[in-house]
């Protein structure tokens, strides 16, 4: 289904698998790529030398298009890039900070940069700086979320009014059913995360992926908003911050019980008690764990269904 998404990555469907840290690594992006969609390595939970090892994997293990996800509030971020050069990554999907910082260096390299955003402001900064498309992303999503707390029915006909450049959907996005919807309200494409947590590509700990299996709705919970806001599972961390919140305490006193490496301990780990559980509200929908191929097969095959009981509507 040739479209403005695949035709910008040379893809065979428009679904992205979003660059989620500790989660995907070569094989979950390799896995994706070989299965017709665009595979990201997600940059965020890596020193530079261990990105270059997964670019590198990554390139023996398809000959397909892919990319990497570059939160750039990166302490790294010159090493980040200068990797993604030299080892010749063509998309470069970035985040968590200014688009105008890198987007130019990067295209005069040939580099494809797409710029994910919270709302239509942001959208709008990032159609300016010259990205080449924007993932628009629902409060519904999980991890690090906006702070508009907009959901992904609202913010994508609101973004597509604003921008005429390619707009990727994301938040809550795990189904062909949904993806269907988000192309309605005008996505080019959608962005798929939660999902593919529960692959058997993903990196993710076996433990932390049956949590994700066993969520029920209600289940994860967006807290931290005075630090930076994040969407996980509620768990005795998720209750130890819900009990330092009735102190009303100092964003320093947020910081010193979030502690470092919280979401590796949680994701990658598999401490289900004391790690940081991020996932999306979607995680109520996603009951198994499957090969990545297959979750591509099934979306699609629920895509063309839903469109024509749509036309047959």
């Amino acid at each position: 289904m040739p479209n403005r998404i695949t035709e910008l990555f040379n893809i065979k469907y428009p679904i992205i698998q979003a660059g989620m840290i500790w989660n995907s690594g070569w094989k979950l992006a390799s896995a994706s790529s070989n299965a017709g969609i665009l595979g990201l390595i997600g940059a965020g939970s890596m020193y530079p030398d261990v990105l270059r090892e997964h670019i590198q994997k990554c390139k023996k293990a398809t000959d397909k298009p892919f990319g990497v996800n570059v939160p750039m509030l990166y302490p790294n971020i010159q090493d980040i890039m200068d990797i993604i050069v030299e080892e010749g990554v063509k998309i470069v999907f970035t985040s968590a900070g200014n688009p105008k910082t890198w987007t130019s260096w990067l295209q005069d390299k040939g580099i494809t940069v797409v710029h994910v955003v919270s709302s239509v402001k942001f959208a709008l900064k990032a159609q300016d700086a010259g990205v080449d498309a924007v993932v628009a992303e629902g409060f519904e999503a999980g991890g690090h979320n906006g702070r508009d707390e907009t959901t992904t029915l609202t913010l994508i006909p609101m973004v597509r009014e604003q921008i005429n450049i390619p707009l990727i959907a994301a938040g809550g996005i795990a189904t062909g059913k949904a993806m269907l919807a988000a192309m309605v309200l005008g996505a080019d494409g959608v962005q798929v995360g939660s999902r593919f947590v529960a692959s058997e590509e993903s990196s993710a700990h076996q433990d932390f992926k049956q949590v994700v299996v066993d969520a029920k709705e209600g289940d994860t919970q967006l807290t931290l908003k005075e630090l930076a806001p994040v969407r996980l599972i509620k768990n005795k961390f998720y209750n130890d911050i819900q009990e330092l919140y009735k102190t009303s305490p100092t964003p320093e006193q947020l910081k010193e019980l979030l502690g470092r490496a919280r979401a590796k301990r949680g994701m990658f780990e598999g401490d289900l008690d004391e790690g940081e559980l991020e996932i999306g509200q979607i995680a109520g929908l996603i009951h198994d764990i499957k090969p990545v191929a297959q979750i591509v097969t099934d979306m699609m095959s629920e895509f063309e269904a839903a469109k024509k009981e749509v036309l047959n509507f």
